[in-house]
C-alpha cells in the first residue's frame, strides 16, 4: 500500500483527539491475510486454522530502548513489529497479525505517528507477508511506548521450544552477530552532543557513512522466515537472540540441561562482540546430529553434555548480554 509523500504537518495528537489520529493512521495499515474482520470493532476476529496459535509481546520505551533524535518513526515501527515477529518464527510458527498499542504525549506530532505506522507495514510486508495489523489502542502518556502484541500460526507443526536440546546436537545461528551492538556503539561515540545528548544530525552523518550497522541497531532486518524452516529441517531447540547470542545461549541450555560449545572460527573476526553484542533478534537454534541447516542457519558449535556451561573454543563465556535494568544510563534523547 504505497502512500504519496506530503509536507510534514505541525499538528499534534492532542490537538486532533483519538479518532481524528486513528482515521489517519489505519488507512496505512493493512490486516492481513489471516484478518476476517479487522480493526473497527471491540476485536478483530484472525483465523486459526490450526486450532492452535502462538502470542507473544514486546514493549519499546522512549529512553531504554530507543532515542527519538536517534530513530525516525519509520525505524520505530519497523523495530516493533521485527522485535515481535522474530519471538513467532522462534517457535517455528509463521506470523498471522499484530496489535499495536501506542502511548505518547499529546504533543506529539501526528506525523510521526503515521511514520511509525508506515514502518509497521513495510516490516510485515518485507519479514512476514500475509500478516498484517489487526487493531490496537492509543492513550497518553508522558513518554512514547510502542506495544506490539504478534499472533503466529504453528501450521500443524509443534511448537519448537528451548527444551529439546540433546548432546550431539548441531549448534547453528541465523542472522547477524554483533552487527546491531556496533551500530550502537557508533551512536554512542558519534552521534551525541559536546554536552553527552543524542544529535539527530549527528546521527544522520553515522548512518550516511555506516548504514548497515547503524540499520542493524535502528531498524533490523532478522531472518524471520527461518524459523520455519528450522523447524521443517527437524529444529530440537529454538530461541530468539535479542540480549545478545551467549545470554539468550544460556537461556536455551538451561532450559535443555546441556551444555553449548562455540567455535571462535565460526564467530567471525570479533567472537566476543558476536557473542556480546544485542539486539540483532537472529535465531539460535539446535538440530539432531548430522543434520545440516537449511540457510541461512550456519553451524557455530555443538550441544554436550555439561549442564549449563557455555564455552568458548573450551573457555567459559560471559554470559552477561543486555539486561533494560541494569543497561540503561537514564537518558532519553
Amino acid at each position: 500500500m504505497e502512500h504519496p509523500a506530503r509536507e510534514p504537518s505541525a499538528e499534534t495528537i492532542g490537538a486532533l483527539g483519538e479518532s481524528a489520529v486513528l482515521a489517519r493512521i489505519l488507512p496505512r495499515l493493512d490486516p492481513g491475510d489471516s484478518a476476517l474482520l479487522g480493526a473497527g470493532d471491540d476485536a478483530a476476529v484472525v483465523a486459526a486454522p490450526d486450532g492452535r496459535y502462538v502470542v507473544t509481546t514486546d514493549l519499546m520505551v522512549h529512553g531504554p530502548d530507543f532515542r527519538l533524535a536517534w530513530s525516525r518513526p519509520h525505524d520505530l515501527g519497523w523495530k516493533a513489529a521485527a522485535t515481535n515477529l522474530t519471538d513467532v518464527a522462534a517457535m517455528g510458527a509463521r506470523p498471522t497479525a499484530l496489535v499495536v498499542s501506542i502511548a505518547a504525549p499529546p504533543t506529539t506530532r501526528v506525523d510521526l505517528l503515521e511514520g511509525i505506522a508506515d514502518g509497521l507495514r513495510d516490516a510485515l510486508v518485507a519479514l512476514a507477508p500475509g500478516a498484517g495489523v489487526v487493531g490496537g489502542d492509543l492513550s497518553a502518556s508522558s513518554v512514547l511506548m510502542i506495544a506490539v502484541t504478534a499472533f503466529g500460526d504453528l501450521e500443524g507443526r509443534a511448537p519448537v521450544l528451548r527444551s529439546g536440546a540433546r548432546p550431539g546436537d548441531v549448534l547453528a545461528h541465523a542472522g547477524a552477530r554483533g552487527d546491531a551492538a556496533r551500530g550502537l556503539a557508533l551512536l554512542f561515540a558519534q552521534a551525541r552532543d559536546g554536552s553527552g545528548e543524542p544529535d539527530a544530525a549527528l546521527a544522520d552523518d553515522v548512518r550516511a557513512r555506516h548504514p548497515h550497522l547503524v540499520g542493524a541497531q535502528l531498524a533490523p532486518e532478522p531472518p524471520v522466515a527461518a524459523g520455519v524452516l528450522a523447524a521443517t529441517a527437524g529444529a530440537t531447540a529454538m530461541l530468539d537472540v535479542s540480549d545478545g547470542l551467549a545470554r539468550d545461549a544460556r537461556r536455551l541450555a538451561e532450559a535443555s540441561g546441556v551444555g553449548l560449545a562455540f567455535r571462535r572460527d565460526a564467530l567471525g573476526d570479533d567472537p566476543m562482540t558476536a557473542l556480546a553484542g544485542a539486539e540483532d533478534h537472529g535465531l539460535l537454534a539446535a538440530f539432531p546430529p548430522g543434520t545440516v541447516p537449511p540457510r541461512p542457519f550456519e553451524v557455530i558449535g555443538v550441544v554436550d553434555g555439561h549442564a549449563g556451561r557455555l564455552t568458548l573454543d573450551g573457555e567459559p563465556v560471559d554470559t552477561s548480554g543486555w539486561d533494560p535494568y541494569t543497561g540503561w544510563d537514564g537518558g532519553a534523547g
